[in-house]
């Protein structure tokens, strides 16, 4: 996926095959909120901001690898859902058969549930990189550490969706509760890009 023309995977998003889809679509929305904040940093060197110099540095440096992690994690998902839709072709007709195809289910499902509750950790992530830049950033693209949260929002809001509808397919009761952790992380994430949207939007109207 990340060698694909945006076109290219826009046409695959809007196919009726089952990847990519909304768990590609939330790990690229954290990869461009991972973009934006690396954009914001490069914008906040230099002479003026000598005294942030370190701070914005590991941002920059964290907001590259974070951007690096999302698009690995677009390309895990379609895989994984390509896994789920191979798991429900499985015969069903023999018991045997039908066990055999639950158990590939139960795997596949959560499989395909990891890219996304990855893509929260990302997300949130994220999101400490916008808020450390928040105060310290060129406030000529405060705007973008607005859009970075809300990417980076949106992306973890997917994320949970694509957890939620896969659990009541996965049977390991350890991996659920796992999984319901992360989902409830979102959250919190929500409130922190909401207050980093609602201080960028103040700031501009001044």
């Amino acid at each position: 996926m990340r060698d694909q023309a945006i076109e290219t995977y826009l046409n695959e998003l809007a196919a009726k095959v089952p990847a990519p889809g909304g768990g590609a679509a939330g790990a690229l929305h954290a990869a461009q909120a991972a973009a934006q904040a690396a954009m914001v940093a490069r914008y906040s060197t230099g002479p003026k901001y000598a005294d942030h110099e370190e701070a914005v540095a590991r941002v920059m440096e964290q907001a590259d690898v974070l951007r690096e992690r999302a698009l690995q994690l677009a390309t895990e998902d379609a895989a994984a859902f390509g896994s789920v839709a191979d798991a429900y072709k499985l015969p069903k007709d023999t018991d045997e058969a039908r066990a055999t195809r639950s158990t590939a289910i139960a795997d596949a499902l959560l499989g395909a549930a990891r890219p996304a509750e990855a893509t929260i950790t990302c997300a949130a992530d994220i999101v400490a990189l916008a808020e450390k830049l928040l105060p310290i950033g060129n406030r000529n693209v405060i705007t973008d550490i607005g859009a970075a949260a809300e990417a980076a929002r949106a992306a973890a809001a997917t994320a949970r969706l694509n957890i939620e509808i896969n659990l009541s397919g996965i049977k390991d009761p350890d991996a659920r509760t796992a999984l319901l952790r992360s989902a409830a992380l979102v959250d919190a994430l929500t409130d922190r890009a909401e207050h980093i949207t609602a201080t960028v939007r103040k700031e501009i109207a001044r």
